[in-house]
């Protein structure tokens, strides 16, 4: 990759030069990218030029006071782009998926109201061609660091030198800019990125995407180390004092560039943000009980319905809330590592599927308050499941014709259902039966495989709740002849375990989305199979999920786009490399009532960062 700088070519000049070149050959000139204010994957921005503010917040959000937010675990990091530390940075920093970017901005901002849509922040205006061989963004000549210094195209240099060190920062970083060949300087505000032949149509959103670090604020030298200095950015707040591993700070600069934005117009309503650390789950919710910090995000329907009776609920002090969302119900389930010969039978993770009893456990621990996992994108549109392949989708198996299962395309498949008894004999003889049409056979009461070894694997997990999942399968596949032991290790072994592939089934999960794109890579592309550190936890490395890829990221519709997808979710059913769990449909939120929120909510749940605490608030 070149990083160049040059003077912009004036446009007016180019532009009457073709199209008087055009004219005289009697023909019209082409259609030239323009500057644009937002960019979508497919189609235009939902919010045109000029829009006043966001449709989910209260522009007129009352401002001040203090929030306080409550996690488990620990920190001591500071850098949030860099390996070295990436499982224990401080939150808030940069690109928290709860409290927003509160340091470190992109150049473009990500509507959470729509799939996959940036809208200009940094960067006041992008530029890219139809074909999308390249970008260009116009930095905004306001916008300026916590320390005042003006945000220049240098910067944007520098982050991208910075990130497109392989091994120093988080591997997304490197993998998107390794699509760039040419990097350049045009004019005094702006920066364009020419494509090599390995770019896709999301690059250009990737890129948006990306933070602005201040060159003036990072040793290029020590760029790669952890840090508990204090980082200078641009966004809405400031470090202002950490306590490693317990407490950090936030507080509001004054003096930020950006609060008049149209897309910040009701958002960072805050004097100061703290962020509280717990050493468990257990002592983060008492610390809510107790005021400590004043919204709870909670996933257990157990927890949920059992755990609320405290004073602050019942006078009304604690309010308890669900939000529906247009988000798909995500992967969460046992992965299987495929590295392992024990599972790279399809037949043995399809029959492996069939013995976890959903049934059972929605009623037996659950309150029957969860939804089964149907495919890799339920309760959305993008889902399969329900559905048979059209068309395009036909078109796009054709190279693949065994990659899917007839009842998979033909739309009738879903996930097994049972009797809720534990062990119904229904599911487990079909079990059995297409384990021994792949070779296994019982010596008394175990099952053992072709080559003689009793048919055994280890479950990694790494708490209670995983835990308790995983008993009550390892209770069914007793009963089949498979011993399933299971492993309970501390969050560092857990981590290292996971990054190393040293595991023969985990329990983990994706988070949802409604654009999958570039991110499928690592979680189900060839490429990560064998990259240390990568989330392809099964291991998968097959040509027809590569190809799906492919196509999502190169659609230009949204008709070809949802199409790539069903496709792409046909594969992975059919391939069963997950047995899927359960989700709930809504999400829960506990708050203290001072704390309030927009009316609306966004299409993918509620955004942390729009709400407020009433000014009169103790």
């Amino acid at each position: 990759m070149a990083l160049v700088w040059r003077d912009a070519f004036p446009a007016s000049r180019l532009l009457g030069a073709v199209a008087a070149a055009m004219l005289a050959l009697g023909n019209a000139p082409p259609a030239l990218a323009a500057p644009m204010h937002g960019i979508a994957m497919q189609g235009e921005p939902a919010l045109a030029p000029g829009f006043d503010h966001l449709p989910f917040v209260n522009p007129d959000a009352p401002k001040g006071g203090t929030m306080r937010y409550g996690v488990y675990g620990t920190f001591d990091n500071l850098n949030p782009v860099i390996v070295r530390g990436a499982l224990t940075t401080a939150r808030g920093i940069w690109f928290d998926p709860e409290f927003g970017n509160l340091v470190f901005e992109p150049l473009m901002w990500r509507s959470p109201d729509e799939p996959f849509t940036l809208y200009g922040l940094v960067a006041e205006s992008v530029e890219t061609d139809e074909e999308r061989t390249f970008v260009e963004f116009t930095l905004n000549p306001a916008a300026r660091f916590s320390d005042g210094k003006p945000v220049r195209v240098e910067d944007v240099l520098f982050t991208t030198e910075m990130l497109s060190q392989v091994g120093l920062v988080r591997p997304q970083y490197t993998n998107w800019l390794s699509k760039v060949a040419k990097i350049e300087k045009v004019g005094e505000r702006g920066v364009r990125f020419t494509f090599n032949e390995k770019a896709d149509r999301e690059l250009p959103l990737l890129l948006a995407g990306l933070p602005v670090l201040p060159e003036h604020g990072f040793d290029r030298a020590t760029f790669g180390q952890t840090t508990l200095k204090p980082v200078i950015g641009s966004g809405p707040y400031v470090i202002d004092r950490v306590v490693p591993g317990q407490r950090i700070v936030y507080r509001k600069n004054p003096d930020y560039w950006g609060r008049n934005l149209p897309i910040k117009r009701g958002l960072d309503n805050y004097d100061e943000i703290v962020v509280e650390y717990f050493r468990n789950q257990n002592a983060q919710f008492e610390g809510f009980q107790k005021g400590l910090f004043f919204v709870y995000a909670d996933g257990s329907p157990e927890h949920w319905r059992s755990a609320y009776d405290f004073p602050a609920v019942r006078d009304g002090r604690v309010v308890k809330e669900e939000f529906e969302t247009g988000r798909p119900a995500g992967v969460y389930g046992f992965f299987f590592n495929t590295r392992r010969p024990l599972f790279q039978d399809r037949r043995v993770r399809t029959a492996l599927g069939l013995l976890y009893d959903f049934d059972w456990a929605n009623k037996n621990l659950y309150y029957g308050a969860y939804r089964r996992i149907e495919g890799y994108f339920a309760d959305s549109e993008l889902s399969s499941v329900g559905r048979p392949a059209d068309e395009r989708e036909k078109a796009l198996l054709a190279r693949f014709p065994d990659a899917v299962a007839p009842e998979v395309m033909d739309g009738s498949w879903r996930p097994p259902a049972s009797d809720a008894s534990g062990a119904d004999r229904k599911l487990m003889k079909d079990a059995v039966d297409m384990l021994k049409e792949a070779g296994y056979a019982f010596h008394g009461a175990r099952l053992v495989g072709p080559d003689g070894r009793p048919f055994a694997f280890e479950i990694l997990v790494q708490n209670a709740d995983q835990q308790r999942i995983a008993l009550g399968y390892q209770r069914t596949l007793a009963r089949v002849g498979i011993a399933a032991s299971i492993r309970l290790v501390d969050d560092a072994q857990y981590q290292l375990r996971k990054t190393s592939f040293d595991y023969d089934v985990l329990i983990s999960a994706f988070n949802p989305t409604l654009s999958p794109g570039a991110e499928q890579r690592g979680r189900w592309g060839s490429a990560a199979a064998t990259a240390s550190g990568s989330f392809n936890y099964a291991g998968v490395a097959n040509p027809a999920v590569d190809a799906l890829i492919d196509a999502m990221t190169a659609a230009r519709t949204k008709e070809d786009f949802v199409a790539a997808v069903r496709a792409y979710d046909r594969v992975l059913i059919t391939e069963a490399y997950v047995v899927p769990l359960f989700y709930v449909g809504e999400q829960w939120l506990a708050r203290w009532s001072f704390i309030r929120h927009p009316d609306r909510t966004p299409l993918n749940g509620y955004h942390l960062p729009s709400f407020w605490r009433e000014p009169d608030a103790p």
